[in-house]
């Protein structure tokens, strides 16, 4: 079983490694840039189940205050996508609201931000 603070170290490497769509897309939220609300990266979403063991997803993007949870897909979504949808099946049980965008959507910047902008 995994430790909580396993899934932090995990969450820390994720954020020194982030892809290029992730660094373009984290360059545009940070500090509070879309419409003042804070964002976080690479943020552990920890939950228990099966009689108290620990399950987790690591979030590319997450807003605690609308409760929602941003994926930026990469070419291997292409191959998992059941296991995508499961995933987001067991985040929105969670109470959250999951946005996924393809990386090529990066290159509108513009339009991403406006998807993410409608959801508040």
């Amino acid at each position: 079983m995994i430790s909580r603070k396993r899934v932090i170290e995990l969450a820390r490497e994720l954020r020194k490694n982030a892809t290029p769509p992730e660094k373009l897309l984290w360059a545009e939220m940070r500090n509070r840039q879309v419409c003042g609300k804070k964002f976080l990266r690479q943020h552990p979403l920890i939950y228990e189940e099966d009689r108290g063991r620990l399950h987790f997803f690591i979030a590319d993007f997450y807003c605690a205050e609308y409760k929602l949870v941003i994926e930026l897909d990469g070419k291997i979504h292409d191959k998992q996508k059941y296991y995508d949808r499961e995933r987001d099946l067991i985040i929105e049980r969670l109470g959250l609201k999951v946005l996924r965008f393809k990386n090529e959507e990066t290159k509108e910047m513009d339009k991403l931000i406006k998807k993410i902008i409608s959801q508040f």
